[in-house]
């Protein structure tokens, strides 16, 4: 069995492909709905980490999930890696869990696939939480995060480089110890390390078709989500702002929403201590309220 501070790697189902998750174990309450936590584009279930054990330790059991093409999770045969294709190994891993109706914590990519998911299927989860991710972005910002995952392609010389890429993009300060960052890259053949996902997600041609929806197909998709969901906006994020996130609380049936003020895109690296707690108290005041399943 899990624990808080160890959890457990598990192979999991997707949709045609095997996805990696760790799952941490609460206090076993079954009142409680457990957290699945879907990362997004060019990171790991990695990201989550720091998240999933404070929220544990207040009892609240997750997975932290590697999605299709990253990680240790299987990469797609063809290449497609559209919002859909995310959307349905969201919905195959969760009828393979058998849990009953969790909580979605998605970031950016993984929070548009959670919307997708619920949307075509009403009863799959308890709550969504959407972190810093709305269906109308900004341009700029989407193009910072475009600009960083293909600006590395020929590889890094060594983990001091790789610290050095994110500390600039993040904005954070520069890791003194590296060797972390393992769980992020790969060291291949030729000596250098490599981003740990499938380029073929930045390539166009026809398997990236529906890639990144348009604002009004997505906003029409949460029309149609039922279940209370938390909108958590980065107060110095460059992607999302307060218009995009009044624009999907008014098309949401049951919309929240919090500012992490200190976070940028990033939130849970940047503040995981203000969003931890932010999930924690939706979970306690409105999940599990006389009033959350209604």
């Amino acid at each position: 069995m899990a624990t808080t501070h160890s959890p457990e790697t598990l192979t999991l189902q997707g949709n045609g492909l095997s996805l990696t998750g760790d799952y941490w174990a609460g206090n076993g309450d079954a009142s409680r709905p457990t957290l699945i936590f879907l990362h997004g584009g060019g990171q790991t279930r990695h990201s989550w980490d720091s998240t999933a054990g404070s929220l544990a330790q207040q009892g609240w059991s997750s997975y932290t999930v590697d999605l299709r093409g990253h990680g240790d999770s299987g990469w797609s045969e063809d290449g497609t890696y559209a919002i859909e294709d995310y959307a349905a190994d969201t919905v195959a891993l969760m009828r393979s869990l058998g849990a009953a109706r969790p909580v979605l914590v998605g970031a950016s990519m993984g929070g548009l696939a959670s919307l997708t998911a619920q949307s075509d299927h009403p009863d799959l989860a308890r709550a969504l939480v959407l972190v810093d991710i709305v269906p109308r972005t900004s341009t700029e910002g989407v193009k910072r995060i475009t600009q960083f995952m293909v600006g590395h392609s020929d590889g890094f010389a060594n983990l001091e480089e790789v610290a050095d890429a994110i500390a600039e993009y993040t904005g954070r300060e520069r890791r003194l110890n590296p060797e972390g960052l393992q769980k992020n890259v790969r060291l291949r053949a030729d000596g250098r390390w490599y981003w740990h996902w499938d380029p073929r997600m930045m390539q166009p041609g026809p398997q990236s078709e529906g890639r990144a929806p348009d604002a009004d197909a997505l906003l029409e998709r949460a029309s149609r989500i039922e279940v209370p969901t938390l909108i958590v906006r980065g107060g110095k994020s460059d992607v999302i702002d307060e218009a995009g996130v009044k624009e999907l609380e008014g098309v949401l049936r049951r919309p929240y929403s919090t500012v992490v003020n200190d976070a940028r895109h990033m939130i849970a690296g940047d503040d995981n201590k203000s969003f931890a707690s932010a999930v924690d108290a939706f979970l306690n005041d409105v999940v599990l309220s006389p009033a959350g399943d209604a």
